[in-house]
């Protein structure tokens, strides 16, 4: 980590905060949503700073504790009515304009490719197509939430692809980093979610996107068509 240029991890830094800051205004500006979050990296960044995720040998791995606590909140606010309110209430266009910030970490992904710290597949010039969602997102946006040129048919047909273009990704990023289980890439594995502040990738960013996308689903799918136009 020592060689890798200064301003990938500012740019990644700035993009996580983008993310939050984001997904903060879709919330109407919950400030306990806001402030579960900023401690949620504050926390993963004092434990990684002092190299507890480089160690890869563990069973289970060490890295659960980075996206098993994310995925279990998820769970229960959609499990439980109180949670079920929270995601209804959220804004869909701007969680739909938070996923553009998928164009910058594409960016930071293809800059670690070329520093060694994850494989090609990672990137799209592999298997990694997640770009196209976030250079997709602000015409869904515009075209979706400002023209109403769309209708809701076609914005759930591109969120679930790209929901399916975010699986792929994690489902490779998992398969090529050096746990037990690892798949692929072991010429040049994924090892930059092991360190800070890229460990805020899968402790953070890659929740957010997921949920974003379930949320507006959700209200896609459930919600009263005047009472969505009237919200949006």
């Amino acid at each position: 980590m020592g060689n890798l240029p200064i301003y990938i991890s500012i740019i990644f830094m700035l993009t996580t905060f983008l993310t939050v800051g984001l997904f903060y205004k879709a919330t109407n500006g919950s400030k306990t949503t806001l402030l579960i979050l900023l401690t949620w990296l504050l926390l993963h960044t004092f434990i990684a700073l002092c190299g507890f995720y480089t160690n890869t040998d563990t069973v289970p791995p060490r890295f659960l504790l980075l996206v098993l606590p994310p995925l279990l909140f998820i769970i229960i606010l959609f499990a439980t009515s109180k949670g079920r309110h929270y995601i209804d209430n959220l804004n869909i266009k701007t969680l739909t304009i938070l996923h553009t910030i998928r164009i910058p970490v594409e960016l930071v992904l293809f800059w670690l490719y070329i520093n060694e710290m994850i494989p090609g597949l990672m990137t799209f010039e592999g298997r990694n197509f997640d770009i196209l969602s976030g250079l997709t997102a602000p015409v869904i946006f515009y075209f979706g939430f400002i023209k109403k040129r769309i209708n809701k048919n076609v914005i759930l047909i591109w969120n679930f692809i790209c929901l399916g273009l975010l699986i792929n990704i994690i489902v490779n990023a998992i398969l090529s980093a050096p746990f037990p289980f690892q798949q692929f890439a072991f010429d040049q594995p994924n090892i930059a979610i092991l360190y800070f502040p890229f460990i805020w990738l899968p402790c953070c960013i890659v929740p957010l996107v997921l949920f974003a996308h379930l949320s507006t689903i959700r209200q896609l799918l459930t919600t009263d068509k005047n009472t969505r136009v009237n919200r949006m």
